[in-house]
Order: C-alpha cells, then sequence, then structure tokens
C-alpha cells in the first residue's frame, strides 16, 4: 500500500463556509494533511480571523471572503482564487443555510434564501471553477468537488426546516448527476451528509449534546476527526475510485436504525 494514500501534500483545496463549524474542521484537517487551503466566507473578519489560526501552526490557510448564494458572488469568488492559482485540486461546497417555520407561516425568503444557497451555489459555483479543476486534473490524479449535504437529505427530519430537507436531498442527487459528466473532465464528485455536530447552525447538538447523544446510535455526537477522516479519504488518492457517492457520517442515524 502506498504511504500517502491519504496524504494532501502539494495539492491546493477551496472551502466554501470555512470559517466556522464542518467548513473549518476540514480546512484544518486538509492542512494536516499537506493541503494549501483557501477559505471563503461571507463575514470577512471571521474569514480573515479563522485563517490566520489555522495559518498558525505552520501551515498555508488564505481567506477569500465572499458571498456564494448569487451566481455573480460564485464568478467572484472564482475570480479571486484565480489570483493565486492557476489549479484547483479539491472544492469543498459547504457553505449553507437553514429555516425553521411552521408550515402553514413559511414565507417564501425562507425558501429562496435556502435553495439558492444550498443548492443552486454548489452547482455554478463549481461550473465556475471547472477551468481550474479542469487544468489540475488528470486520468491518474483526478481533482475532487466535495458537497456537503445532510442527513436530513437522506430522510425526513420532524423539524419544519422543509428548504432545509429539500435542498440537501436535491444535493444528493445533484451530486450523482455532475459526478456522470465530470468524471469524463478527471473530475470526481461526491458528497458527504453529516449528522449531529456542534456547530452555531446545529445548536441543538452544540448545546444539548448529551440528549442528543442519546438518540445516535454510536452514543455521541460528531468529532471534528470523524468529518475530517470522511473529508480527507474523499479529497485523496484513498477516494479516486468513489465516484457520486454520499457517505453519511451520523453515527448510524441513516441506516443503522429500524425503521418504526
Amino acid at each position: 500500500m502506498s504511504t500517502d494514500l491519504f496524504s494532501l501534500k502539494g495539492r491546493t483545496a477551496l472551502i466554501t463556509g470555512g470559517s466556522r463549524g464542518i467548513g473549518k474542521m476540514i480546512a484544518a484537517g486538509f492542512i494536516a494533511a499537506g493541503a494549501r487551503v483557501y477559505i471563503s466566507s461571507r463575514k470577512a473578519g471571521a474569514c480573515d480571523a479563522t485563517a490566520a489560526e489555522l495559518s498558525a501552526g505552520g501551515g498555508v490557510c488564505i481567506s477569500l471572503p465572499q458571498d456564494v448564494s448569487t451566481v455573480e458572488g460564485c464568478n467572484l469568488l472564482a475570480q479571486a482564487y484565480g489570483k493565486y492559482e492557476t489549479s484547483l485540486d479539491i472544492l469543498v461546497n459547504n457553505a449553507g443555510a437553514a429555516w425553521l417555520a411552521e408550515f402553514d407561516s413559511f414565507p417564501e425568503a425562507g425558501w429562496d434564501k435556502v435553495m439558492n444557497l444550498n443548492l443552486k451555489s454548489p452547482f455554478f459555483l463549481t461550473q465556475a471553477l471547472a477551468p481550474a479543476l479542469r487544468a489540475s486534473a488528470s486520468h491518474e490524479r483526478p481533482a475532487k468537488v466535495i458537497n456537503i449535504a445532510s442527513i436530513d437529505g437522506i430522510r425526513p427530519n420532524p423539524q419544519e426546516t422543509y428548504s432545509y430537507q429539500a435542498s440537501k436531498s436535491g444535493l444528493i442527487h445533484l451530486t450523482r448527476r455532475m459526478a456522470g459528466r465530470l468524471i469524463e473532465d478527471n473530475i470526481v464528485v461526491t458528497a458527504i451528509a453529516p449528522g449531529a455536530f456542534a456547530s452555531e447552525m446545529n445548536t441543538v447538538a452544540r448545546d444539548q449534546a448529551e440528549a442528543v447523544a442519546a438518540r445516535i446510535p454510536s452514543r455521541r455526537i460528531g468529532t471534528d476527526e470523524d468529518m475530517q477522516g470522511a473529508a480527507i479519504y474523499l479529497a485523496s488518492r484513498a477516494g479516486d475510485y468513489c465516484v457520486g457517492i454520499t457517505i453519511a457520517v451520523d453515527g448510524g442515524v441513516s441506516y443503522a436504525v429500524a425503521s418504526m
């Protein structure tokens, strides 16, 4: 077995929503595995601070603040990245939003905001960065696109987060459709569906970890290492032959619980 099977040494990565939560976890893991990492988020101050923090250990993390909820924003981020690099090895479409409201009062704004960021942006950012991904890709070492979905896209969540759940289900299917096309260009598209990880988006897992863990087959919420392990696997040589798949990183919630 190759000793660099899970290495990202010499590779470049761009992670949206990289200033906090799952995006920050993945960024830290990629840096530890040897990648040169660019992170993007809507809030410039938070993005800059996280990049400085992650670079402090000797790695390279560069801040590229940008709102990618519009096609224009996706194109601007691609242009900003292009000022630093001519090719891209790994794109992680992680930026996302959620909206909770009762069915009878669920607003159009809550539908459009979530759909635009969670489903439209991964497609159009990948499109904008396709030239850079193709410049890196080869049959021997494909470029990678990793979409961050959710287990809410695999099975219904009782919370009334209608647009969130629909967007994540759509992203899982979009991953398969994009994978079928982009593998022709030696670009491997996959997805990760996280379960309960402590973050500002999942405040229940963050603030009520013990109660949440009791409902998970593994009896705990996810750790940074759990997310990093899955992301590094897909981004590295180890995941080159995994095309179009979605990995549930959820302690068994999606596939190890008997249906009622």
